[in-house]
């Protein structure tokens, strides 16, 4: 088998699952199991490419450019990318979206979508597999729309609930317009270089004017910045919650808020050509970092906080993009994967246990839970970046590079990025104090029988015991293989060597010819930094546990000196008013839509009423003279030919 055999199969393997369960009704009964089984293939063989890209030259496959359209003066090419990006990607994809599978087969268990739901599973996942081997940007960008069509429908999968309709709305809506932006920056690079390929456009979009390749990238990072809920298009992935856990799972490790961190990375050679763009990247990642982090505080249903912190640690590796982080920011992607899926899956048993999502209905789960307990705390800690855990590694990557960047707004980075540390380190200590420990407070009533429960949050299952027990083997396999990732992922990019792999492997695997150039490799690890990062974090888990664990400081202790800012806080600062009451309802609905309504009613309609009242007023006059008596039709006929001799006589004469 070749290398581009294998590639096309990873991609075509969960697309043809995908059309046998949507088409073939018999299928649908062995939903679970080709879905699991075509991904699962996926998964291995990227397993078998990933050392056939180690030991490439510059490890990367060439792909040879097939031709896709050609109109006129118009020839399309498309190619296929294989090198040290994609297969990371691959792999993380397929690890994740495989386990997602395993463990949605007992928790989306009597759910009446149950086929529909792993179509488009095994549909969201051949999506963003195309979009990551894609090597030409048009190519991309099909992919990228598939995967905001995707994540609309799983969202929205019990649409019969107008919270998850209005969900997928409007993640579809939000992401549009960064949508628009990468359209734009597509076409401006096109038409100014020519070509969609991705290799090509490194070397000819240099050529480009400072601030029409400034505007490109700026174009790109609005599409990455909605796709990875960067401030402003951050408010859509909160609500996103509304989908099944297990979609909230794939959605915030490996699917479509890692596809905007992986376009930046894929055309960084591009944004590091333009200085006002790595700067913008490294602004607005910084922000949302911190940002989304505060919001993580107060938030109760803990899908939820774990939603701020997937946008804050996405806006983590925006800020080592900027910074020049690119490695960095591939590692802690990496790393996020694993822990994020892990967190999100746990707070799924959890829910299948308790019935619902309010932490505040939750406590001592630790004794009735121990597999999700632990594995949870473990996920915890490591987006906490707690040594040897392999969040702190790669946090640690991107602490020194932002320290060490010579941007002049690296204090400010520096600020977004130690303070979102302890700000991440708080909110996850007290999301584990609130589920795991003290007493059970009662959950949120638990469902007779398997389903979806009317009385479990947002529709999500649980089970009748009214004591909350570990969830199915179904269900923990997956926590327990994730979190072994969390402690050990660190090793793909140790700053020694470890376990037979070099120091900083995944670096040196991600050096293709291309970036190398612009990135480099991993900085040297700095104990100073590491040093101040550990403490910063354990600064924040001290603060929590003394208030959610010791209960030596009352949780409202913050809240009683500073309730405006609680308030601020909860209402998430006002972007969900101002976007959905100023912008949508008042701007978009009164102004927009109505003056489209009043030039629709008044100008298209009247010119169309115009062209048939016309016909109706001739009509009206002509009508009297269709009298119906042959009296007056002589009449009309003598008086005609009387005026017709009079104006001949008239012509005549001299």
């Amino acid at each position: 088998m070749t290398p581009e055999t294998a590639l096309w199969l990873i991609f075509f393997l969960p697309l043809g699952s995908f059309a046998l369960i949507a088409l073939v009704p018999p299928v649908r009964r062995a939903a679970w199991g080709l879905a699991a089984a075509s991904i699962g293939g996926s998964f291995v063989l990227s397993l078998w490419l990933l050392p056939q890209v180690v030991g490439a030259p510059g490890h990367e496959l060439p792909m040879e450019a097939k031709p896709w359209l050609a109109v006129g003066d118009l020839n399309v090419s498309i190619r296929l990318a294989l090198d040290g990006l994609t297969v990371v990607m691959l792999v993380i994809v397929t690890l994740v979206s495989l386990l997602v599978q395993v463990y949605s087969r007992a928790y989306m268990r009597g759910d009446s979508g149950y086929a529909r739901y792993f179509a488009s599973m095994s549909l969201f996942t051949a999506s963003m597999l195309g979009l990551v081997m894609a090597g030409s940007l048009l190519l991309v960008y099909v992919f990228w729309e598939l995967v905001g069509l995707c994540s609309y429908l799983l969202i929205g999968h019990w649409f019969q609930r107008p919270s998850a309709a209005a969900a997928a709305k409007k993640a579809f809506i939000v992401t549009r317009f960064g949508d628009f932006g990468f359209l734009l920056a597509i076409l401006v690079l096109y038409t100014n270089t020519g070509t969609f390929d991705i290799q090509d456009l490194y070397t000819k979009a240099a050529a480009l004017s400072a601030p029409l390749l400034a505007w490109a990238a700026i174009g790109v990072f609005a599409g990455a910045a909605g796709k990875s809920a960067q401030f402003p298009l951050h408010v859509w992935l909160p609500d996103a919650m509304e989908g099944p856990t297990p979609v909230s799972a794939l959605i915030h490790a490996a699917t479509m808020v890692a596809a905007g961190v992986y376009l930046v990375a894929r055309l960084f050679p591009i944004f590091h050509a333009s200085p006002v763009a790595m700067e913008t990247v490294a602004l607005v990642g910084g922000f949302t970092a911190f940002f989304a982090a505060t919001m993580g505080l107060v938030m109760f249903d803990i899908k939820r906080v774990l939603a701020y912190s997937t946008i804050s640690q996405l806006g983590y590796m925006m800020l080592a993009l900027g910074v020049g982080g690119y490695m960095a920011a591939i590692f802690h992607l990496f790393n996020h994967a694993l822990f994020k899926a892990l967190l999100f899956l746990g707070s799924g048993s959890v829910s299948h246990a308790t019935g619902g999502f309010d932490m505040a209905k939750m406590g001592g789960l630790r004794r009735s839970m121990p597999v999700t307990f632990w594995t949870f705390l473990v996920a915890s800690l490591s987006l906490a970046g707690i040594p040897p855990l392999s969040g702190f590694w790669s946090k640690d990557e991107i602490l020194a590079h932002t320290l060490e960047s010579h941007s002049p707004i690296m204090p400010l980075l520096g600020f977004f990025a130690l303070a979102t540390v302890f700000l991440t380190a708080f909110y996850m200590t007290r999301a584990v104090g609130l589920t795991f420990f003290g007493q059970y407070r009662g959950g949120e009533g638990h469902a007779l029988t398997p389903g979806p429960s009317p009385n479990a949050g947002r529709g999500e299952h649980g089970h009748g015991s009214s004591e909350p027990h570990e969830s199915p083997a179904f269900m923990t396999m997956p926590l327990l293989v994730l979190a072994v990732g969390a402690v050990i992922s660190w090793v793909a990019n140790a700053p020694v060597a470890v376990a037979g792999l070099p120091a900083h492997w995944l670096a040196k695997l991600l050096s293709t010819p291309s970036v190398e150039k612009v990135a480099g490799h991993s900085p040297a690890f700095d104990p100073v930094v590491a040093g101040l990062s550990t403490v910063v974090a354990l600064a924040g888990i001290g603060l929590a546990s003394s208030m959610y664990l010791a209960r030596r400081l009352r949780p409202d202790t913050f809240t009683r000196v500073a309730p405006w800012l609680h308030a601020v806080l909860l209402r998430k600062y006002g972007f969900d008013v101002l976007f959905e009451d100023l912008v949508v309802r008042r701007s978009l609905q009164r102004v927009l839509a109505g003056s489209l309504d009043w030039f629709d009613r008044l100008i298209v309609d009247g010119m169309v009423s115009f062209g048939g009242a016309v016909p109706v007023w001739l009509g009206r006059g002509l009508r009297p003279l269709q009298s119906g008596q042959v009296a007056a039709y002589g009449f009309s006929v003598f008086f005609g030919a009387l005026v017709l001799a009079v104006a001949i006589l008239l012509v005549r004469l001299p």
